[in-house]
């Protein structure tokens, strides 16, 4: 399950439980509308509670992110404390064109993604 918040130019994305791909395409719905009327957007993925995700949504996010909309976010912010996840977002720094951090505190991230 997810929540999303929706700010200016912000995205904030609250994953709860396991990362569906049902839920993969309502942030991407959400996404793609605010896109069209804002230009470039900053992302804040808060996954202190995600347990999991599916295999689909690794796939349908290389996909949204390095080949779709690379270049359509300015910042993405992450904040979680598991390495694993960590590790991750570092790594997709390769893909997209965002400047993505890693963050443990929220309010901290909150405030990188929105300046």
């Amino acid at each position: 399950m997810i929540t999303i918040e929706q700010t200016d130019n912000l995205v904030n994305i609250a994953v709860l439980g396991e990362f569906t791909i049902a839920d993969f395409k309502e942030f991407e719905e959400q996404s793609l509308y605010k896109l069209k009327s804002s230009g470039t957007l900053n992302l804040l993925f808060d996954l202190r509670a995600m347990l999991g995700y599916t295999v689909d949504v690794a796939w349908k996010e290389i996909q949204f992110f390095s080949r779709e909309h690379n270049h359509d976010f300015s910042k993405i912010a992450v904040v979680t404390d598991n390495q694993w996840i960590t590790w991750q977002s570092l790594l997709s720094r390769l893909f997209v064109d965002a400047d993505i951090q890693v963050f443990t505190d929220y309010d901290t991230a909150k405030v990188w993604a929105q300046a």
